[in-house]
Formats: C-alpha cells, sequence, structure tokens
C-alpha cells in the first residue's frame, strides 16, 4: 500500500513539472521577443526586474547570449513600447528605445555593452 501511494505521488509531481509552460496564462494575451542591448548576468537580473513591478506584466526572461527578451504581457494593461521605454529607463537600449546617456554610464562595468548608433 505504501508502495502504491509513494508511486502515485511521485507520478503526479513528475507529471506537473512536464506542464507546458509555453503556454499563456489566461492573464496575458500577448507574448513577444525583441533585442534588448547587454553582457552579463547582473545585465539579465536589472532588465528583468524592470518588468517584474509592472501591471500587466506576465513571464519576463532575458537570454544573455542571444540578447533577446521574451515577455508575456496583458496589451490591455501595458503596451509593448511602454515595455521597451521601462527597460531603457534602467540602461539598457533596444532597437525601438534608447537609454539615456547618464543612465548608462552608471551602469557596473561589465554591463556597459557596445550601444549601437
Amino acid at each position: 500500500m505504501k508502495l502504491i501511494l509513494t508511486l502515485s505521488i511521485a507520478l503526479v509531481l513528475t507529471s506537473c513539472s512536464y506542464s507546458d509552460s509555453s503556454q499563456l496564462s489566461s492573464d496575458f494575451n500577448k507574448s513577444e521577443s525583441f533585442h534588448v542591448y547587454g553582457n552579463c548576468s547582473t545585465c539579465k537580473k536589472t532588465i528583468e526586474r524592470s518588468l517584474s513591478d509592472l501591471d500587466g506584466i506576465g513571464k519576463a526572461d532575458w537570454d544573455k547570449e542571444t540578447k533577446q527578451i521574451k515577455v508575456d504581457f496583458d496589451s490591455t494593461k501595458i503596451s509593448l513600447s511602454q515595455i521597451k521605454n521601462k527597460i531603457a529607463a534602467v540602461g539598457y537600449d533596444t532597437k525601438e528605445a534608447r537609454a539615456e546617456e547618464s543612465v548608462y554610464l552608471s551602469l557596473p562595468g561589465c554591463c556597459q555593452y557596445d550601444r549601437p548608433e
């Protein structure tokens, strides 16, 4: 009986860990990926945290290798332009939103990427 219970619990836990995380939550109706300049894990933390307190943002995940961020959001609460401006406000450029020079220069040295013209 203990063996059956243990196996049942293990099966439930295993099936939960394989759920499809690529599906959007019902609270978020858009998922967008775009380029954000940056270099390191400190950049990743800063970029992702810049969006964490915004209403309408689900998941934000920046990949330091590809320089791409994937953001799940509710487009009735926040626009893609607002998201890009928020990232620029903490010092990171996108193709559409450029960080202010003083904010960029205040980034740690490891985070000062080669800025696009």
